[in-house]
């Protein structure tokens, strides 16, 4: 699969700033733990996989409109996302509560 250089880019921009999150911020991964900051409210951004159940990101997106939390679509998988965030397991959905030195919020 062609990528076009300027969308690879961005996606090595987006994963450096997702571990500079996961070093200096705080975040949570998975479903559960993301619903429930978005229906306390803490979830400040919600980044979903492009093989996200399409229930399951429907639900996100629903939350996240109540909650006034932006949604990220991730432009990887399940795998990608969880390698992203310097994990050795699959995450569906990353939810970051506090950005840290990270820019991420900004830039959405």
């Amino acid at each position: 699969k062609m990528v076009s250089k300027k969308a690879k880019r961005g996606q090595e921009n987006i994963n450096q700033r997702l571990q500079l999150v996961v070093k200096s911020g705080k975040y949570s991964l998975g479903q559960r733990s993301a619903l429930g900051s978005l229906r306390g409210g803490k979830a400040k951004l919600v980044i979903v996989s492009n093989n996200c159940p399409a229930i399951l990101r429907s639900t996100l997106e629903y939350y996240a409109m109540l909650a006034k939390s932006s949604v990220l679509h991730y432009n990887g998988n399940n795998i990608d996302l969880g390698t992203a965030c310097g994990k050795t397991f699959r995450a569906h959905v990353m939810t970051i509560t506090e950005a840290g030195d990270s820019d991420i919020l900004g830039k959405i």
